[in-house]
């Protein structure tokens, strides 16, 4: 192949890039997850000198491109193999998003687009969890409330190291999600590091449609008050106008005080939480503010002239994140109270940007600070009043190859006792030790599920308890953070 051939064809492919990234610039989206395009496509030519010298001022000089050129003529005249100029291309884009060290900042093949595009409308097939990419590791956000990845038991932090047994390392997160995703009825394996655990957990979740309903509205009698209570699992397209006629309904059956549930909540669209914001915070305070690249700060303020006539808590927890924190951080700073658990810690904001070709480029490119001017970033919300679940809430699912038997000593064994105890039963400790009393429970339980009474937990027998654990979970009894919720309601 021709080198000087090659080296202007490169020259071209470079300044189409620059081209549209100079379009990009003007672009203005507000929004998480919000897509926003370029008024041409995304697409412009360069085609005089007066706009190749606006390019050199706006990116520099020139001379720093052209080495990625001549790596680029390089590669395609002496690489062993035929190289796709497309993928090359990809791969350099991927690798300048990589060296921002930014987990949410990622390049989205048209593929993707389309997927991150319809999780967002509509629904999807996989198995329900929000992820991200954090120290090299696909890591869970939340799962979605009724997911697959919820009800297998997965957890926020949870790392996923392998899918159907092969690694994931050196992936990005779109090739990640892309294995991890398949066909409703599907099977798939995922290997897990679960924070505070040294052993890794296996997890088999049957892949299930996934719909994109978000708004979860109900009301509780307790102590003789009618409260309702809204829970919103992520915040779509749909999501404000979804809460707005949830609260409407409650209010018109009612109500004395109002929940607003946002626990396992990974966040979405900054304009759906911005309207359900507009509700409950007073016009003569911000309820976020935005922070520019340069420093600028933006606040947003609502058109609401008084807060409700009722009384509010939110609730949070670990896998509260973005969206749902703005919410959370406002609402606390306009004098609510927050119960639960500190939240996920995502301080900043993402816009997608459109390259032309239907792929995009989605990019951090703001801060944003609570009303009082705090970055929570990494940091988190910390509830008003902090509440945890109870110790059987956080258990990994059952894994057992070889039966935990008497005098044992490990986690897993710890994890089957705290089983125990949340479904009734007292192994007498839970420090992972297998004692006498241990035992004793083992058999009860067991000798009450029709379990050949061995005293040992094998996989049968351990997967009974985790039913009961599961059904424990869901039971409204045992939630502590909204009971506690409804308390502070009234106080």
């Amino acid at each position: 192949m021709n080198v000087k051939k090659s080296y202007l064809a490169v020259l071209v492919i470079v300044a189409m890039v620059l081209g549209s990234a100079l379009t990009y610039v003007g672009t203005e989206v507000v929004g998480l997850g919000q897509s926003g395009e370029a008024e041409n496509g995304g697409q412009s030519e360069i085609s005089t000198d007066e706009e190749k010298k606006e390019i050199i001022e706006e990116f520099g000089d020139m001379n720093a491109f052209s080495k990625v050129m001549r790596a680029y003529s390089i590669i395609e005249s002496n690489y062993v193999e035929d190289v796709k100029q497309k993928t090359m291309i990809e791969g350099a884009i991927r690798g300048m998003l990589d060296s921002l060290e930014d987990p949410h900042s990622v390049y989205m093949d048209k593929e993707t687009v389309d997927q991150f595009n319809q999780s967002i409308e509509s629904s999807f097939e996989g198995i329900g969890a929000e992820v991200s990419m954090s120290d090299g590791h696909v890591t869970i956000v939340s799962p979605i409330k009724g997911s697959p990845a919820e009800e297998a038991g997965l957890q926020p932090k949870d790392q996923i190291l392998k899918v159907d047994g092969n690694s994931l390392e050196g992936l990005s997160l779109n090739e990640a999600v892309a294995k991890i995703r398949g066909e409703k009825g599907t099977e798939v394996e995922l290997t897990i590091q679960r924070p505070g655990i040294s052993d890794t957990i296996k997890v088999s979740v049957v892949r299930d449609n996934i719909p994109v309903e978000t708004v979860y509205p109900e009301v509780k009698n307790e102590n003789g008050k009618k409260t309702g209570v809204i829970q919103i699992t992520s915040f779509s397209q749909k999501t404000a106008e979804e809460f707005n006629k949830a609260l409407s309904d409650l209010e018109d059956k009612g109500i004395e005080g109002l929940v607003i549930d946002v626990r396992g909540n990974p966040g979405g669209l900054f304009t759906s939480v911005e309207t359900i914001l507009e509700n409950f915070i007073p016009e003569d305070q911000p309820y976020v503010i935005f922070e520019e690249k340069n420093g600028e700060k933006v606040r947003y303020y609502s058109g609401t002239k008084e807060k409700k006539d009722y009384p509010i808590t939110v609730l949070t927890n670990q896998g509260s994140a973005s969206a749902s924190e703005i919410l959370a951080a406002a609402m606390k700073e306009a004098g609510y109270p927050v119960v639960g658990e500190k939240s996920y810690g995502k301080g900043t904001v993402q816009k997608t940007l459109g390259m032309g070709d239907g792929s995009q480029i989605k990019l951090t490119t703001f801060k944003w600070l609570t009303p009082d001017g705090k970055w929570i970033n990494e940091k988190g919300i910390k509830p008003t009043v902090e509440v945890k679940q109870p110790e059987f809430f956080y258990t990994t699912p059952v894994d057992i190859n070889n039966s935990l038997t008497y005098n044992m000593n490990n986690e897993s064994v710890a994890n089957i006792q705290k089983m125990l105890e949340g479904i009734g039963y007292e192994p007498g400790r839970t420090d992972g030790y297998f004692s006498e009393q241990t035992v004793e429970a083992v058999e009860a339980f067991q000798k009450d599920h029709d379990l050949k009474v061995t005293g040992e937990v094998n996989q049968k027998t351990g997967e009974e308890i985790q039913t009961l654990v599961i059904e424990a979970v869901s039971s409204p009894e045992n939630d502590r953070q909204l009971n506690r919720a409804l308390e502070v309601l009234y106080q």
